[in-house]
């Protein structure tokens, strides 16, 4: 099942495309997670990793995330 996910957020990643926008990411626990520019996902960890508001640079579990969409 965590592998589906993963395929699937990456899928998602990939589909909306190489533009410098900010995202939104939802987490499976309900958070709304707001990047600048867009999220990355190591494809060998699970990891995506994303800049938030403040401009920190952050690292979360891919299984964590439900959609990434463009703002």
């Amino acid at each position: 099942m965590k592998w589906m996910l993963s395929i699937a957020v990456v899928g998602m990643a990939l589909l909306l495309g190489g533009c410098s926008s900010d995202y939104v990411m939802a987490t499976k626990d309900g958070k709304m997670i707001m990047t600048e520019g867009k999220p990355s996902i190591d494809k060998e960890t699970g990891l995506v990793k994303y800049v938030d508001e403040s401009g920190h640079e952050i690292q979360i579990n891919g299984d964590e995330i439900s959609s990434i969409v463009e703002r």
